[in-house]
C-alpha cells in the first residue's frame, strides 16, 4: 500500500481508473497505430515516401527514409511499454517538433499540415496521461488552489 501511495495510487484514482485508463489505451493505441504505419512505410522504403521526403526537403535516399523509420517505430514501441512510455512519449515529441518544423520551413498550410504533429503529440500525450495514474499525479489537471482556493483551505477560514 506505501507503494501504491508513493506513486499516487490512492483508492479515488483506482476506482476512476477503468474509463481513464480504456480511454488512455485507446487514443494511444490511435497514436501507435498511425505511427507504426508511417514507420513501416519508411522500413519498407515505398516510393511515396521518398517522394515526399524530397518534397519536403529531407534527403530521398532510402537510408534516411529508413533512419526516420527505425527511429519512429523505436520510439512508439517505448511509448507502448507502461515501463518505458515516458521516454517514448518524450522521444516522439521531439520527432513530431522536427515534422512541425519541417512544415514551418516550406510554408505548408497551417491546420492541416504544420499542426498534425501538434495534434499527434496532444492525442499521444493526452492517452499517456489517461492510463497511467503516476503522470495524472505529476500532471494534475485540478485546480491547486488559485483565486479562491481548495475547498479545505475555504473551510477552514469559515
Amino acid at each position: 500500500m506505501a507503494q501504491a501511495i508513493r506513486y499516487g495510487l490512492t483508492p479515488a484514482s483506482r476506482a476512476s481508473g477503468g474509463f481513464a485508463l480504456w480511454t488512455g489505451r485507446a487514443l494511444s493505441g490511435l497514436v501507435a497505430a498511425f505511427l507504426l504505419v508511417d514507420g513501416g512505410m519508411k522500413l519498407a522504403g515505398a516510393r511515396v515516401v521518398t517522394a515526399t521526403m524530397a518534397r519536403l526537403g529531407w534527403p530521398s535516399d532510402l537510408a534516411t527514409a529508413r533512419l526516420l523509420g527505425v527511429l519512429t517505430v523505436g520510439a512508439t514501441l517505448l511509448y507502448l511499454v507502461p515501463r518505458t512510455a515516458f521516454l517514448g512519449a518524450v522521444l516522439l515529441t521531439a520527432y513530431l517538433g522536427g515534422a512541425v518544423a519541417t512544415h514551418v520551413r516550406i510554408a505548408n498550410p497551417l491546420f492541416s499540415h504544420v499542426l498534425f504533429g501538434v495534434y499527434l503529440g496532444v492525442i499521444l500525450w493526452g492517452g499517456l496521461w489517461l492510463r497511467d495514474p503516476r503522470l495524472r499525479a505529476l500532471l494534475p489537471l485540478t485546480a491547486m488552489g488559485g483565486a479562491r482556493g481548495t475547498r479545505d483551505q475555504r473551510d477552514g477560514e469559515e
